[in-house]
């Protein structure tokens, strides 16, 4: 596990705890970030014992923005979506790598979003900040599940070219928490709900089921990141006297967050949080 340094170790003030998930964020290699991150909840998990604060009057130093933000390894190659190679049989070890390791990516990307959302935004109440450390363990555990599946097909993170569109997503958000929590968990995220039992039946029926075993785990935990991300869209909007779903409509457009298309799995996005006005919205708009 990579050394954190004394001073980055868990806060005694919260303007701590948001410079070490930078640090953390900074990161480039894969390996330490993924550890770093379930170090950084771990300590706080064990000491924090309700000390994190309010976070009313953290102001973010003006040096951080000459920092390379996020950190990543030199691979994977970052291409656009459409010369990412997508048609692999799945019977194949190579075809399973190619669609591991997407997955992969996604769940690396996962962690630093997770961590921006820490680091970037001041002034939330101390469970926002308590609820993406959650999320950037999490995320880092499923990374390490699939890049260690990943090794057992013969390849590693960064064998095969990826894209960089969820990132993308948090650089247009940086500006306004509100529109992060609208677009990257409410909509970015969740396309994952729809997309993992499909996936993992192709899997299962490629035979890889160890695979498939691990989809079941990023399910189960991408419908609380979700849910995470819908309560405080919601408190925010209570805080700003917007109503959710219009506001909504109106981030994505300005934003120009990617249209959403069926089939949805409406029963993963009702654990997430989404209500019925929401999911009526969701599916007389989609493409």
């Amino acid at each position: 596990m990579p050394e954190i340094s004394p001073a980055a170790r868990l806060p005694d003030s919260p303007q701590t705890l948001r410079r070490q998930a930078l640090d953390v964020l900074c990161l480039t290699d894969a390996r330490d970030k993924a550890d770093a991150a379930r170090a950084l909840f771990r300590d706080l998990a064990e000491a924090d014992r309700g000390r994190l604060g309010t976070e009313d009057h953290i102001e973010v130093d003006a040096a951080l923005p000459a920092l390379s933000i996020p950190g990543r390894p030199p691979r994977p190659e970052l291409v656009p979506p459409q010369q990412v190679e997508r048609r692999r049989s799945l019977h194949t070890d190579a075809g399973r790598a190619a669609l591991i390791h997407a997955l992969c990516h996604i769940e690396f990307n996962a962690i630093n979003l997770a961590l921006d959302a820490v680091w970037r935004f001041a002034g939330m109440p101390a469970d926002y900040y308590r609820d993406w450390l959650r999320v950037a363990d999490e995320e880092a555990f499923h990374f390490t599940l699939l890049a260690d599946h990943l090794g057992t097909l013969g390849f590693g993170y960064g064998d095969f070219p990826a894209h960089n569109s969820l990132w993308e997503m948090c650089d247009r958000t940086a500006g306004d928490v509100l529109a992060r929590m609208a677009l990257v968990p409410r909509t970015l995220e969740a396309r994952g709900l729809d997309a993992s039992p499909p996936v993992r039946a192709k899997l299962a029926g490629a035979g890889d089921h160890a695979a498939a075993a691990i989809i079941d785990i990023i399910l189960r935990d991408e419908v609380g990141h979700v849910a995470i991300g819908n309560h405080w869209y919601r408190w925010l909007c209570a805080q700003r006297g917007l109503d959710p779903v219009s506001t909504y409509a109106a981030l994505a457009h300005q934003h120009r967050a990617p249209k959403l298309r069926g089939p949805f799995n409406l029963d993963a996005r009702r654990a997430a949080g989404f209500d019925e006005d929401e999911l009526a919205w969701l599916e007389a708009s989609a493409g």
